[in-house]
């Protein structure tokens, strides 16, 4: 059968599912560095990208048969997903509680927002921000609110042991350091 007779499926939920959920009850807590990167894509995806792709859609469908063109077909395919995001990101922004972790600069109380140098047991030692789910970068060592990491060191303050339970059992958390972005 020719592909183009196959119906896609159009599940809302991808870009969802790519994202740890947001605990029930709780808000999306984001910095507003987070904010502002999801604002700015969004714009991007309403004011450039989806222009630019409706663009290329109408003249391939000014082009005649739409069952065999691909600039049609993928066009439209581009639209729904551009689509999908724009909605994705309109429901995070709503969702949305900006966090400003600067109001907490020389603290030494972990809280949303702060930088913390760490020692586990075996004497390995580790720097994490704790952000937003929306800001996750655990390669840059930016670890969402929700995670049990960030879980266990918040409201610890720095000289603190935590325990963080893991699959293979309790593990011991050592706080060498707790900073906070200066404000501006």
């Amino acid at each position: 059968m020719n592909k183009a007779f196959v119906k896609e499926t159009t599940d809302d939920d991808d870009d969802e599912n790519s994202l740890p959920e947001i605990p029930a009850g709780a808000k999306n807590y984001i910095t507003p560095q987070g904010y502002q990167r999801i604002r700015e894509e969004l714009l991007q995806l309403i004011d450039v990208d989806r222009p630019e792709v409706v663009r290329i859609v109408h003249w391939a469908a000014s082009n005649g048969d739409r069952s065999e063109n691909g600039d049609y077909i993928y066009g439209k395919r581009r639209l729904r997903e551009i689509d999908r995001r724009i909605r994705f990101l309109t429901k995070r922004m709503d969702l949305a509680a900006i966090v400003d972790p600067t109001v907490h600069h020389g603290s030494d109380q972990i809280f949303f927002g702060a930088t913390v140098r760490y020692r586990n047991a075996a004497g390995a030692e580790h720097i994490v921000t704790i952000v937003g789910i929306d800001e996750l970068d655990p390669l840059h060592g930016k670890i969402s609110w929700v995670s049990p990491v960030a879980r266990a060191l918040t409201k610890a303050v720095e000289g603190d042991s935590v325990m963080l339970a893991t699959p293979g059992g309790n593990e011991e958390l050592e706080i060498l350091s707790v900073s906070y972005p200066s404000p501006a």
